[in-house]
């Protein structure tokens, strides 16, 4: 039981400053009271949920969702709210330029316009420190012979190619895919194969990010996972849940099991400490729930699951793999994902200084009425803001 204290109390998840704006569908934007107006205040609600929870300590920026005149300046400030500058996510999907698309675009001067604005980000990255860049590209066609698709996969590569010779000693590119939406006939990266090909093409400073609701019904994630692993590939993971399609949904709500399936994965491979080089980031939106308090649950959610496949016996399920022990080893993946691990980790939060109940403590402590009457005024930040 020392050992997975252990690995828990070690455990990092990083929060989205976009999850604590506003968002909504396509068809409605619901505001909320309290609601950050700024990137400083983003980062003082992510404050907030890693002083709760003890192990949120970075935050990822969106740019130019975040943009500010002095990053060093806003490094700082996190920095004295007690917490980092995580992942920095570049923007080159809102533009009225990147209507058929940014670095794959036939137009040579969009492609220019979109590759300067990574390399902007790269940048940002060094005045505050960051490690990754995340990309995540909406390029792609909505009509057969609208665009030449192996051209398109040239141009996506060039401009990787570029930003990438960009990126220091220390810093890497994660590679985000998506199956589908805005483009409908191809997407230019649609699948973490083709997200691996590039990484691959480009070197050891490029990584797939995973996002767990970027992919067809059914699809084995966990799959993709080991894949990666095995490979040394598998440089983050933007955690939320789907039920249709990219719902963005607080990680676990729809599927639980999924959640502690993937975790296994990592855990199987000791890839869960920070030497592995894996960033376990949130990416939701909170379109009606009130934005901390998801956030609290979403990174409880992920520590649930974590605590859940520390809890396999690694010995028992080889044991019975290797006899061919079919119903046998499933009962051991099962029987630690059915253990009631909520005692343990109130626990740990004890042993850690905390709470043992985040949410609750948050609900105590007064913060969100103190914000919904200190942010009156000004325009609340939300979707391109």
């Amino acid at each position: 039981m020392r050992d997975v204290r252990a690995a828990l109390r070690q455990q990092r998840i990083e929060t989205p400053s976009w999850a604590y704006a506003n968002s909504g569908t396509r068809f409605k934007v619901f505001t909320q009271p309290g609601v950050p107006r700024n990137p400083e205040e983003k980062i003082a609600d992510a404050a907030v949920v890693h002083r709760l929870t003890g192990v949120a300590p970075t935050v990822a920026l969106h740019i130019p969702w975040d943009e500010v005149d002095d990053y060093a300046a806003l490094a700082k400030y996190a920095a004295d709210q007690g917490v980092g500058i995580g992942a920095i996510n570049a923007n080159v999907f809102q533009d009225d330029d990147y209507k058929l698309g940014s670095v794959t675009n036939p137009d040579a001067g969009v492609r220019r316009k979109a590759t300067d604005h990574l390399l902007e980000c790269v940048d940002i990255m060094d005045a505050t420190g960051s490690r990754d860049l995340k990309l995540w590209f909406s390029d792609g066609t909505n009509y057969p012979g609208q665009d030449s698709i192996r051209a398109r996969q040239d141009r996506l590569a060039e401009a990787l190619s570029e930003v990438y010779a960009r990126l220091g000693d220390h810093q890497r590119m994660l590679l985000e895919y998506k199956l589908f939406e805005p483009a409908f006939y191809t997407t230019d990266v649609p699948d973490w194969g083709t997200s691996y090909a590039h990484c691959i093409e480009l070197g050891p400073k490029a990584t797939v990010c995973i996002d767990t609701g970027h992919h067809a019904p059914g699809t084995n994630i966990e799959f993709i996972v080991a894949f990666l692993l095995r490979a040394g590939k598998l440089g983050a993971f933007d955690f939320n849940s789907r039920f249709y399609a990219d719902d963005d949904l607080m990680v676990g709500a729809a599927d639980p099991f999924q959640l502690f399936r993937i975790m296994h994965e990592i855990v199987s491979a000791d890839a869960l400490g920070e030497e592995a080089g894996i960033a376990f980031m949130l990416d939701q939106c909170h379109n009606i729930e009130p934005k901390i308090p998801a956030i609290i649950r979403s990174v409880l959610n992920v520590q649930e699951a974590t605590a859940k496949a520390l809890l396999v016996d690694a010995d028992a399920l080889a044991a019975a793999q290797q006899a061919g022990d079919v119903l046998g080893a499933n009962a051991v993946l099962m029987d630690a994902y059915n253990t009631d691990v909520r005692p343990l980790l109130r626990e740990l939060r004890e042993e850690m200084g905390l709470d043992p109940d985040p949410t609750a403590a948050y609900a105590r402590s007064g913060y969100a009425e103190k914000i919904v009457a200190e942010r009156v005024g000004g325009e609340q930040a939300g979707w391109g803001a």
